[in-house]
């Protein structure tokens, strides 16, 4: 049955979802017609808030960028590729291959999601690379589903928000520690029963073998190799090709790792995930030209998130400075009791996710409305901000934004992974609700 149903919504997806870009656009149409006939806004003042907002985004853009090319050239060093070889190794079939793709995407998300994205990508190339007849899409699909943990995780930007002293509700909730949300015993079972079952559910929509979408190992093999120069070795050459160059500036950076996690703790943030990246990256290859090379390769896949995360700035501007994103949440809470206002913030959360892709973002239009609303009714704010959180990252298994830095290094288009996600989305919603029901 999931088999048969997999196939619809592939289907369904192939004929109906437009490019990524050209669904950014359709998004900012109905994020402008919403909050024009919702909030009472002119279409001058929405139009000025759209533009307002349309690069308010830029460093995260960067930050995305970074994470897609140092991420991609890391992998393509001698030693990684070793590694992913040899866990490619183990599955036989597309069952078995999508099984351990999804799985540690998953893992990978739950410690760091910029590392868990690069890794579903990177997985599924070097799982399409060994395993005979994969289907390739399925393989990026897996990769990206275990994407749909990430904010239950120890890198999930809610949760470090509130346990941040000067956050933006502290005057009535005080810190939360982790320990009330990510380490808490129902986050921990409702994330690990996704983790440990996402695996089933990809055996069981697997596309049969004379369905499977086989790509030709060669597409992820151009420039990656690591060559000796050639011609006379002059001074420039000689530099471009040192090690000593390379390992002292690895060197440099594995200090400095070492001076902020000493003074931070765990601290594993979005930008030291990109300098750890950055700085494996020198010493792997290391030579520099190696890792010019490597660069240069991976930048080409960063189109995507350089023409469309201004669109998203643009949508959030409308959405945030409009007051629509109020409106929806405080629907949300009019019919809400103790027992249900946990489950209707989760899906308050998702629909506020397609326009405001961003957990931070999310936090600043939700955080501010909910938590206040979940006290008069008797609801602790750990289980409030858990409940935005899994919004968050639940529909993002349905909208491109995130998708977009693991397509550009699988090179496959959003409708290529889609269909599948849809069952991700369904499933994974299904086990929030119960948990935040029962648990």
């Amino acid at each position: 049955m999931l088999h048969k149903l997999a196939r619809f919504f592939v289907t369904l997806v192939q004929k109906y979802l437009p490019d990524a870009y050209l669904f950014a656009i359709l998004l900012t149409f109905g994020a402008f017609i919403l909050a024009w006939g919702l909030t009472g806004k002119s279409a001058y003042d929405l139009v000025y808030m759209w533009g307002s907002g349309l690069y308010g985004i830029l460093a995260f853009a960067m930050q995305m960028i970074l994470i897609l090319v140092t991420g991609h050239s890391l992998a393509s060093s001698k030693p990684i590729k070793a590694a992913l070889r040899t866990m490619a190794s183990i599955p036989k079939n597309t069952e078995q291959a999508a099984m351990l793709a999804v799985f540690v995407a998953a893992m990978a998300n739950f410690v760091n999601w910029g590392f868990g994205l690069v890794v579903g990508a990177l997985f599924a190339r070097e799982l399409a690379r060994q395993v005979k007849g994969v289907d390739y899409p399925f393989l990026v699909a897996a990769g990206y589903s275990g994407f749909v943990v990430w904010h239950g995780g120890i890198s999930g930007s809610i949760p470090l928000a509130v346990a941040t002293k000067g956050h933006i509700v502290e005057n009535l909730t005080g810190i939360i520690p982790v320990s009330q949300t990510v380490f808490s015993s129902w986050n921990l079972i409702i994330t690990f029963a996704m983790i440990f079952t996402l695996p089933i559910l990809f055996k069981l929509m697997a596309p049969r073998p004379e369905e499977a979408i086989v790509v030709d190992p060669a597409l992820f093999t151009e420039a990656e190799e690591e060559t000796a120069p050639i011609g006379p070795q002059t001074f420039a050459t000689r530099l471009e090709n040192s090690v000593i160059i390379n390992g002292l500036l690895g060197l440099m950076g594995l200090v400095y790792l070492f001076a902020h996690f000493s003074q931070n703790g765990f601290d594993l943030n979005l930008n030291i995930v990109i300098f750890i990246f950055f700085i494996a990256g020198v010493i792997l290859h290391k030579t520099p030209i190696n890792y010019v090379k490597a660069m240069n390769e991976a930048i080409k896949g960063a189109g995507g998130i350089a023409l469309q995360f201004p669109l998203y700035g643009g949508i959030q501007g409308i959405m945030v400075s409009s007051g629509l994103a109020a409106i929806i949440a405080k629907w949300f809470i009019s019919f809400s009791t103790v027992h249900t206002f946990p489950l209707f913030t989760f899906i308050a959360g998702g629909v506020i996710n397609f326009f405001v892709p961003s957990g931070g973002g999310q936090w600043i239009v939700q955080g501010p409305i909910n938590i206040p609303a979940g006290l008069a009714l008797g609801v602790e704010p750990a289980k409030v901000a858990m409940g935005i959180s899994y919004g968050d990252q639940w529909t993002n298994m349905i909208q491109p934004f995130w998708a977009l830095p693991l397509l550009g290094i699988a090179k496959l288009g959003v409708r290529d992974i889609m269909g599948y996600c849809v069952l991700t989305l369904l499933w994974s919603g299904i086990i929030i609700a119960l948990g935040l029901l029962v648990l």
